[in-house]
């Protein structure tokens, strides 16, 4: 296989939870970009990767820093020309709580994480993608419930931005997927349901390989 048959996928958000859970699960058919904050798991990532017989791209940085991101999406043309799958996982889930009561520091970083970068990324991403790539979005519909203002405004203004994505290639490709995971024991699940039994919430890995079957 040639540098140019290798397939890319570009995981924004693959430190933990549903993001980890796909990079892993694409290892082993795609050479995996990881980007997230946190190097201690990325590292633990790159590390499972590696024992399945991958090979993933650490990029420790966080999305809302445009000028990082656009060197990393330089940095993929520079190297392979293209990108064959970009999952969007990346999230800020704020503490939940009253919306008379939101902390303005909270709804700010909601807001550039969920929404602008989101915005960002769509255009620096989709010459990449093409018209046969495919970007990956991950909806979890909150808007409206108590006490989930922050999360729950920004996550929806993600998907309205995802679903006029959607809407505008289907011709012109890319591919632009808008999927609904289940409940899954992940951190965020853990904030938002303290208590809740764990052992009955669908593994992320089961949720990887059920959201993936015919995507890719």
């Amino acid at each position: 296989m040639t540098q140019n048959d290798t397939k890319i996928a570009l995981v924004t958000g693959a430190s933990r939870g549903l993001g980890a859970a796909m990079a892993e699960r694409l290892c082993t058919s795609h050479h995996i970009v990881a980007v997230a904050r946190t190097v201690g798991a990325l590292e633990e990532l790159d590390d499972r990767i590696k024992a399945k017989g991958g090979a993933a791209t650490l990029a420790p940085m966080d999305v809302t820093n445009t000028d990082a991101m656009a060197q990393l999406c330089r940095s993929i043309y520079d190297r392979w020309g293209k990108l064959d799958l970009w999952i969007h996982a990346a999230i800020h889930a704020a503490p939940l709580a009253p919306t008379a009561h939101l902390d303005a520091r909270d709804m700010e970083k909601s807001v550039a994480t969920n929404v602008t970068a989101t915005a960002t990324l769509i255009p620096f991403l989709s010459p990449l993608l093409g018209e046969t790539g495919h970007a990956v979005f991950l909806d979890d519909p909150r808007g409206g419930e108590k006490f989930f203002g922050a999360y729950g405004a920004t996550k929806a203004a993600q998907i309205a931005l995802a679903r006029s994505w959607q809407a505008e290639t289907p011709r012109t490709g890319p591919h632009v997927h808008i999927l609904e995971p289940r409940p899954m024991p992940t951190a965020i699940r853990a904030r938002f349901h303290p208590g809740e039994d764990r052992d009955a919430l669908t593994p992320p890995a089961d949720e990887a390989a059920r959201l993936l079957q015919g995507l890719v």
